[in-house]
């Protein structure tokens, strides 16, 4: 193939970065001449860098729509978009932007999660952060929209709240969610915000300066670490088991603690009661604030679902909910419950960002709430889950007898791992020809430093099953299965 560009070993950035920007180079010099891009393999064997690598350059280029994800016909340039790139060369160079840009602190060298534009074009799409589309209750959130443009509603709608929230929708929150999960709350408590990673940013803001020592889960949410490491954190990996993430030594140097006990992210396990009281007894003692991210709580689908952490001590825990899991991802809207003295603050932090979430879409919700119209969609959403949670756990088993299988009690994807000699990066590689695309899971465990370090798992998949028909599920984990065995060798 002959070298495709130089590392640029001078500049600065990630590695990745790097390679983005040569692949970007020879795009824009027509070094692909029938558009067809070399695959990620090729690259990193003539770069001499890891495959991740090249991966993480190729979904910056197909997140800025320079290079476009073909199934089964690997990554292909955008002509159209190079075209005008060549037209225009300051389009693309931009020199003096480059030289003004700073790179958020401590986020460099954390993985993103990334997924293709054109997702949906895969038939078997194992990802997460989206649902079923049957599912979203169309006609009553048309109606309630309507009805809050309508009578004493609109004036909550179109007015500048400044930085106060919907009364009639924080009212609800407590009545109808926070009270669902145990915690007695009363709109003091609560603040609405633009999904829970909001609340998360907020939280980060008030609380986390540099060095601020911060427990995450390992694996864990990548989008966590970047808020917390941009914040200025010190991240301290906490493991987790079956039982959750693990109490021990390493919490008592730390000033905060993110945890995700209904359905740890992304293995779905649930913290066990044991632990729960041990985590928030030590969280009293050592004065560590713990936040809950209370991710998937509603999507259960064996047993009922155990009370919040922030159940036990509301003070000590601030809670991060989200209406946006449950009716649709691009939704954005969800809350934290916390102390009022915090909430204050988060307030004030809000106000000179945002302002506050879509009057319209607050008062909407509310209203949606109100009429039973969203308990409703929450039932209607839980079964049709449940349907392809029972059928990707059923597959696993017959197509992957060998794996580890964490399916769990619920949540939108099951947690599996293979053989430790598998590489899932290369299979996902494997897979994209045969239009199957899956999520490896490498991307949610984190390095850190000391004597304990190890390698990364990347044996790894995180099956978000949401976006599949059921009656496809067994066929895509069976050609997963296949690809795997031919790797494996």
């Amino acid at each position: 193939m002959g070298l495709l560009f130089p590392l640029g070993e001078d500049e600065d950035g990630p590695l990745y970065r790097r390679v983005r920007r040569g692949l970007e180079d020879a795009i824009l010099a027509g070094r692909f001449e029938d558009g067809r891009l070399p695959s990620s393999r090729e690259v990193a064997a003539e770069l001499g860098v890891s495959r991740n690598t090249v991966n993480l350059a190729y979904q910056e280029l197909i997140t800025d729509g320079v290079v476009i994800a073909r199934p089964r016909s690997g990554h292909v340039v955008n002509e159209e978009l190079a075209a005008r790139r060549r037209a225009d060369p300051t389009e693309h160079a931009s020199p003096g932007w480059l030289a003004r840009l700073e790179s958020p602190p401590g986020a460099d060298d954390l993985p993103h999660v990334r997924k293709p534009e054109h997702w949906d074009r895969y038939r078997y799409a194992f990802v997460t952060g989206h649902l079923p589309s049957e599912a979203f209750p169309d006609r009553a959130w048309l109606r309630s929209l309507r009805e809050a443009l309508r009578g004493e509603h609109r004036r909550f709608s179109l007015q500048d709240g400044i930085d106060v929230d919907d009364p009639l929708l924080t009212e609800l929150v407590c009545r109808e969610i926070l009270a669902g999960r145990g915690i007695a709350a009363n709109p003091e408590r609560v603040l609405i915000t633009v999904g829970s990673q909001q609340g998360l940013h907020l939280v980060a803001g008030a609380l986390v300066g540099e060095g601020s020592r911060v427990m995450v889960e390992n694996p864990g949410y990548p989008d966590a670490r970047h808020i917390l490491a941009r914040a200025g954190a010190e991240l301290v990996p906490g493991e987790v088991d079956d039982g959750g993430l693990i109490v021990d030594e390493r919490l008592l140097d730390v000033a905060l603690c993110v945890t995700t006990p209904a359905h740890h992210y992304p293995s779905n396990v649930t913290m066990t009661g044991q632990r729960r009281q041990r985590l928030v007894a030590l969280a009293r003692e050592r004065d560590i604030v713990l936040v809950e991210d209370d991710y998937d709580s509603e999507l259960r689908y064996v047993g009922r679902a155990s009370p919040a952490l922030a159940s036990l001590d509301p003070d000590a825990v601030i809670y991060l909910g989200s209406f946006s899991k449950f009716l649709a991802p691009g939704l954005r809207l969800g809350f934290v419950s916390a102390h009022p003295v915090l909430l204050e603050h988060l307030r004030d932090l809000r106000r000179y960002t945002i302002r506050h979430p879509s009057g319209h879409q607050q008062r909407a919700l509310a209203l949606l709430i109100a009429s039973g119209e969203y308990r409703r969609g929450v039932r209607h959403l839980r079964e049709a889950m449940r349907v392809r949670w029972e059928r990707t756990v059923a597959a696993v088993r017959l197509h992957l007898p060998d794996w580890v299988m964490r399916p769990r009690a619920g949540g939108v994807s099951v947690w599996i791992g293979g053989p430790p000699g598998l590489d899932t990066r290369e299979l996902a590689a494997r897979l994209d020809p045969r239009g199957v695309l899956i999520e490896p899971g490498d991307t949610f465990f984190f390095d850190s430093p000391g004597p304990a370090r190890g390698p990364i798992p990347r044996h790894w998949i995180k099956l978000g099953f949401g976006a599949l028909a059921p009656e496809r599920i067994d066929e895509g984990v069976a050609v997963i299965a296949d690809e795997a065995k031919k790797l494996l060798g």
